[in-house]
């Protein structure tokens, strides 16, 4: 049997599976996931010398390196992402919509599982476990491609995955993870009526690819080009904390700083700024009003002067251009078109400045006085996340609970038939 029957095969048996646990109650589900964060501390070696595997094939200095590592401390955080996600209340069932109609009938709309959620995704296996916590708390059954650089560390976790559910009886084709072979991709993008719906995520490159071949529809989850706005009213401090932040805190993620720009009457402060970026090694690529503010008081090998590619670029790295503008205008201007609709930040003062940021800039998140860093489904209270989606049909910015659902409408009468 050829790989694309054998996936065909397996598909229908997802299917079975999304149709039992639709079904489940929420305390068998909360059961299952708080029993898999109990199981990762006795799999703790074998998932780490899994992920080992996956590491010495890739350059450490590869962007995708940092997502792809997994360390004791990054285990304990999806252990406990998964006793978040078993705390919050169920997305199904939920009752959007009710009313009766004049003739009586009676109307209401109600949450209901998408059905069987396919992901594609690159270098980051606790998507594994996030994308199965999520699908399983919204009654969907899960079909996971992952990349081949992280093609170790998947098995590990699905195998992990898979003990779980059979001790806990349920379906173990509630989780499927395809080959990470190209081909069982193209099968998964062909998958009509066997997958309702992919969701990529990864590089802009994978995004494109899934968006222009996928007959199943598709949520994108976009690359985040990010923009920082300094107004002429910030405050320096902040605007130093806020910047240091959003580039450092973790640069290959997608909410992480790709462009400063900065208002031309705080270029005199650009250097108090930049200040804490050469602590981390931050290379800068300054535009031509901003190199010479940066030159003799930002390290001289760090600094360089920026070339039109250097905006609208995901640097995913210890990487950051700036921009110099003459006024908000022209920062909106700029955001518009290098932004990828991902997370924008204004840095400002004036509440006026900040509200008309707020309300012009086209992005599935936008911020005032903070870091773009927030972008996280955990960190919104939605216990982990899919995806951030950059798209504005049926859901836009961290993807959870609510977002893998859909609704039915359900009607009741007492004999009315249509005249």
């Amino acid at each position: 049997m050829n790989m694309k029957s054998t996936i065909l095969d397996r598909l229908g048996a997802v299917r079975q599976a999304s149709r039992e646990i639709s079904g489940l109650d929420d305390s068998t589900i909360n059961r299952t996931l708080n029993h898999l964060a109990d199981m990762i501390p006795a799999r703790t070696e074998a998932l780490l010398e899994a992920n080992r595997q996956d590491l010495e094939r890739m350059d450490p200095g590869d962007p995708k390196y940092d997502r792809l590592l997994l360390d004791e401390e990054r285990l304990e955080a999806i252990a406990a992402d998964l006793r978040n996600v078993a705390l919050l209340p169920s997305p199904l069932g939920r009752v959007l919509e009710q009313r009766v109609l004049p003739n009586g009938l009676e109307l209401r709309r109600e949450s209901v599982p998408l059905g069987i959620v396919g992901i594609i995704y690159e270098s980051r296996p606790n998507v594994t476990f996030d994308v199965f916590a999520l699908c399983l708390k919204s009654g969907n059954a899960t079909v996971l491609k992952g990349g081949s650089d992280a093609r170790a560390s998947n098995i590990a976790i699905a195998e992990l995955i898979h003990d779980v559910l059979e001790e806990m009886e349920l379906n173990q084709d509630t989780l499927y993870l395809l080959p990470a072979e190209r081909e069982a991709a193209s099968v998964m993008l062909n998958a009509v009526g066997a997958i309702d719906i992919i969701i990529p995520r990864g590089s802009q490159q994978l995004i494109d690819h899934v968006r222009q071949h996928s007959r199943v529809p598709v949520i994108e989850t976009g690359a985040g080009i990010v923009h920082t706005y300094v107004d002429k009213s910030a405050l320096a401090e902040m605007a130093r904390d806020i910047v240091f932040n959003a580039k450092t805190r973790r640069p290959s993620v997608c909410n992480a700083l790709d462009t400063l720009i900065i208002h031309r009457d705080r270029l005199r402060d650009l250097a108090e700024i930049a200040e804490p970026l050469h602590e981390r090694n931050v290379i800068v690529y300054a535009d031509n009003e901003a190199y010479p503010a940066l030159l003799g008081r930002y390290p001289s090998e760090l600094l360089q002067k920026a070339e039109e590619h250097h905006f609208g670029t995901e640097f995913l790295s210890l990487k950051l251009s700036v921009k110099t503008v003459g006024n908000l205008q022209e920062a909106l201007d700029h955001i518009a078109r290098y932004s990828s609709m991902h997370s924008e930040a204004i840095v400002a003062e004036n509440p006026a400045t900040r509200a008309e940021f707020l309300k012009r800039v086209d992005a599935a998140v936008v911020y005032a006085n903070t870091s773009t860093a927030f972008t996280d489904g955990a960190q919104f209270g939605l216990g982990a996340e899919i995806g951030i989606s950059t798209q504005k049909l049926h859901a836009r910015g961290p993807m959870a609970l609510r977002e893998l659902c859909t609704y039915k409408w359900i009607i009741e009468g007492r004999g009315q038939v249509r005249p």
